[in-house]
């Protein structure tokens, strides 16, 4: 698992959202935002995110960490935290 900074990590998490949301338009999400409501994903959607980012990033994502996964910034730094 390659560490990750900041800018990699948002980097990972809007393309992984991407795949989901293929037309996602993060003009309007701010890094403080609920990207979830933000970007009208669902409770799968969000499941399929958490697999894909794990995937890409090799950071062990539980159910007990979902709650750091609500804006881009919290979940760019939990990558972060996770890949050191």
């Amino acid at each position: 698992m390659k560490p990750l900074n900041s800018s990699e990590a948002m980097t990972v998490v809007k393309e992984s959202i991407t795949q989901i949301v293929p037309d996602a338009d993060f003009d309007g999400v701010g890094p403080d935002d609920k990207f979830r409501d933000a970007l009208e994903l669902d409770s799968l959607d969000f499941l399929s995110l958490v697999e894909i980012l794990s995937e890409r990033t090799g950071a062990r994502i539980d159910e007990d960490d979902y709650p750091e996964l609500t804006t881009l910034a919290d979940t760019v730094a939990f990558l972060v935290k996770r890949t050191r």
